[in-house]
């Protein structure tokens, strides 16, 4: 049976849904000092991450916050021997570009925790194109919905979380 929203896809579109894309392993491994700079960058002083005491009673051990899961494969503005443009989630810039629209939002972001992370731990991720709709008009403009998946995980691979991204490109106004 077809899916009407995928009855108008290229087919180099409907062949990325469900694929993994974009796989990467974070430059460095999950360390104190980003986690301890991140909690310090927004006041989060729960003593789960600042006191080996209550995290060794707690969780068996000091852990990362949740929240910090993207932070370990945020791209470098700059790193040695690096050259070219470094995007996050370039699969969304990707379908912007197949379909060539120019403007996007994200309209919905949602985070499903599973492993806990630890010092030393190294994550990887890939993003997964789930969905992509038929050409809709929103007061912002001409376009379509798709929804990108960012699985993270360690390196014994135990998923540590998925991230959800929603996003509308389009055209705006009669473009």
């Amino acid at each position: 049976m077809s899916n009407p929203d995928q009855d108008d896809l290229p087919a180099a579109v409907v062949a990325l849904i469900g694929k993994g894309q974009y796989e990467e392993a974070s430059e460095f491994p999950v360390e104190r000092g980003y986690v301890w700079t991140s909690c310090a960058s927004v006041g989060n002083g729960n003593p789960l991450y600042w006191s080996d005491e209550i995290a060794d009673e707690v969780t068996g051990g000091f852990v990362a916050p949740p929240t910090t899961i993207s932070l370990w494969l945020k791209p470098h503005f700059w790193s040695p021997g690096f050259t070219g443009e470094r995007l996050a989630l370039p699969a969304h810039h990707d379908l912007k570009e197949m379909f060539g629209l120019p403007e996007a939002i994200i309209t919905e972001n949602s985070v499903v925790f599973h492993e806990l992370v630890r010092p030393g731990d190294v994550i990887s991720s890939r993003q997964v194109l789930r969905s992509v709709s038929a050409v809709k008009t929103t007061r912002l403009g001409t376009g379509r919905f798709w929804t990108i998946d960012v699985e993270y995980e360690n390196q014994r691979g135990e998923c540590c979380a998925v991230e959800s991204y929603t996003a509308f490109a389009y055209h705006r106004g009669s473009e």
